[in-house]
């Protein structure tokens, strides 16, 4: 079994694979500062408590878009899996897929990671739709190639957004609306995050398959924390795979382990 770890902007999302199967996952918050044998400690506890034997895990893979907690982490793992491979994945690493990009090495971990994903999973044109801290639209040709993608503001951070930029408007929770026209200020603010999020999704999806390269329409996969949230929102998704990312990882430390 290997360790698999996400390491976002908001959260870390971790994960143990038995060969392809994902046996279990956690996801933690990523702004509490920890040192690598707190977070050896976590690491360990969560998987007792989810019945996996530490001592069976036997290697970890890493994608990181916060740079201070990829060293506590990475320390973390391989003073815990001594002796056992720890796999740091960014632009550097030797994959069998292309960025295509004017600054590739500028790409992130999690962007690399589905691309690897979509290639050895999909194999077709797709568009990866990674609804974390930020919305990201990943597209990725059939053979691997990286050409681009969009980065949007994240649903979270326009909902947090609207309660620190404003007077009287409270903080409000992330609830899907049973209607548009909403009767309570809280309401309104979910009404007009979630369903303009989901429009502004689905918009910039057909702008991306107007302009794409080929002749096959993309597959839009959708991934990350909010995927399952937005599937009943927006109509230009084809698929949500909610650890498409770690999924990745696993394919990953396979390669180049």
């Amino acid at each position: 079994m290997i360790l698999v770890c996400d390491v976002g902007n908001t959260e870390t999302t971790l994960g143990v694979y038995e060969a392809e199967e994902l046996r279990g996952h956690w996801r933690l918050t990523t702004d509490v500062p920890r040192t690598d044998d707190e977070f050896g400690l976590l690491i360990r506890q969560l998987l007792i408590d989810d019945g996996v034997n530490p001592l069976h895990i036997t290697g970890a893979a890493i994608a990181s878009v916060v740079p201070r907690v990829t060293a506590p982490l990475v320390s973390a793992c391989k003073r815990w899996l001594t002796d056992k491979p720890v796999l740091l994945v960014d632009g550097r690493s030797k994959l069998p897929i292309k960025l295509d990009v004017e600054e590739p090495l500028t790409v992130g971990a999690d962007r690399i990671v589905n691309t690897l994903a979509v290639c050895r999973l999909y194999k077709r044109d797709a568009i990866v739709v990674d609804l974390g801290t930020a919305t990201t639209f990943d597209c990725i040709t059939a053979d691997g190639v990286f050409i681009g993608g969009v980065i949007a503001p994240g649903v979270l951070m326009q909902l947090e957004a609207l309660s620190r930029r404003t007077a009287k408007l409270p903080a409000t929770e992330l609830v899907l609306p049973t209607r548009v026209i909403g009767r309570r200020t809280e309401d309104n603010i979910r009404a007009g995050v979630m369903y303009g999020a989901a429009e502004a999704i689905d918009g910039i999806t057909r702008r991306i398959k107007s302009e794409w390269p080929g002749t096959d329409t993309p597959f839009v996969i959708a991934t990350g924390g909010l995927a399952e949230t937005f599937e009943q929102l927006c109509k230009e998704f084809n698929e949500v795979d909610p650890y498409l990312t770690l999924r990745g990882l696993q394919i990953a430390f396979d390669l180049l382990t």
